[in-house]
């Protein structure tokens, strides 16, 4: 029996095509994607690669206003979306927009299974507001089935009562076989690509937005903190954009000794150079729901230091195994973990190997083999 699915998502993101892709060829799904904007230029700096995608989709007219940290897009034109898509099952992705409060509206009066895509985790520092938290609970109670990236999210939705047999995993993903190549390319010839990219022989890695709940300002000071001969000997470097990038060229200017490279935002086609390069990927966030920049760095075999908020680092990250896990907000912890695998040549190769080798387990197809599992197993508790 063919089931036609609808996901209703925020913008086209790099990272989800491949995942769509191979939602819309599994076998059982007949896929539609909504959605509700093609970009947000405020925020990201994203090519949009319509050229690879191979699913049905549209996208909504939209207006989008935001207002410091919080972004208000409003569209219109889901209701008829959905009455001309016709779906057997709804996944939604986030009930932070009007659009998702209207299709779970269009859900109910016509009897369609309505399923959340949820990747908060109870470490979100967005959690607390009590009207927000009014909201979130009335749309979760109203979910027919969730859809999570891993355990951090479960246990999220554990949290608000939601019952474990409605919960399905999706392991969040990126083209891991695409990052793996192209790392593996530069990697043929390093010299060439490091002095085209002006970086150093050896150096640690962030990669993300320039804000500072991604603990920019903790990795910078823990950098400061390494032994001077250490910091003589690697470097230290932020790909990104963002508000807090002035303020990190400053702190990177006062390092001394050291190299601090901000070097702006880079496409997928180059941000794999980056990983191929680097030593050792440094993920020190204060909240994040998952942290797609660790799938990336691992599928280049690279050993990475996470914090405990980012919400991959429950599935992703073994503390001693494939890197390190620090808490947030620990620079000394921080520090002490940078510089253990700076100094041991034969613990990080040993650590990016296992890096590479649990990444394949986190791929598109996982992923939409996840999804798939939530449409084809759950009938729903639709009214």
């Amino acid at each position: 029996m063919i089931r036609r699915v609808v996901l209703i998502t925020e913008i086209i993101a790099p990272y989800r095509i491949p995942v769509f892709n191979a939602l819309a060829q599994h076998k059982g799904i007949d896929l539609h994607v909504i959605f509700l904007a093609e970009n947000d230029r405020t925020q990201r700096q994203w090519l949009v690669y319509k050229d690879e995608i191979r699913f049905s989709y549209q996208v909504l007219p939209s207006w989008r206003r935001r207002f410091g940290r919080y972004s208000l897009l409003l569209n219109w034109g889901a209701e008829a979306a959905l009455r001309q898509a016709a779906p057997d099952f709804i996944v939604c992705g986030g009930y932070n927009y009007v659009a998702s409060w209207r299709a779970m509206a269009w859900a109910r009066r016509n009897h369609v299974p309505f399923s959340l895509w949820a990747e908060s985790t109870s470490r979100d520092i967005r959690s607390g507001y009590a009207f927000i938290e009014f909201l979130k609970t009335r749309f979760l109670r109203a979910c027919d089935a969730f859809v999570v990236p891993g355990k951090s999210s479960v246990e999220y939705l554990r949290n608000y009562g939601m019952p474990e047999e409605i919960i399905f995993t999706a392991p969040n993903a990126v083209d891991t076989q695409l990052f793996a190549q192209q790392a593996e390319a530069i990697r043929r010839d390093p010299t060439m690509h490091r002095e085209a990219l002006r970086l150093p022989a050896r150096f640690f890695l962030f990669a993300g937005r320039l804000v500072p709940e991604k603990g920019i300002f903790d990795l910078l000071r823990a950098y400061g903190a390494l032994p001077s001969d250490l910091r003589k000997e690697m470097g230290l470097v932020f790909v990104g954009d963002g508000p807090a990038r002035s303020a990190l060229l400053q702190g990177a200017a006062a390092t001394d000794p050291g190299s601090v490279q901000v070097v702006g935002f880079a496409q997928r086609e180059l941000l794999a150079a980056y990983y191929a390069l680097a030593d050792v990927f440094v993920f020190p966030t204060h909240t994040d729901p998952w942290g797609l920049v660790v799938n990336e760095a691992m599928a280049c075999g690279l050993p990475v230091i996470s914090s405990a908020a980012a919400g991959c680092a429950a599935d992703l990250v073994e503390n001693g195994w494939n890197g390190r896990v620090v808490s947030p907000d620990d620079v000394e912890q921080l520090a002490a973990a940078m510089a253990e695998l700076a100094g041991d040549n034969e613990l990080r190769s040993l650590m990016g190997r296992r890096s590479r080798e649990r990444i394949e387990l986190y791929s598109p197809e996982a992923c939409a083999a996840g999804m798939a599992n939530a449409v084809l197993s759950r009938e729903g508790r639709a009214a």
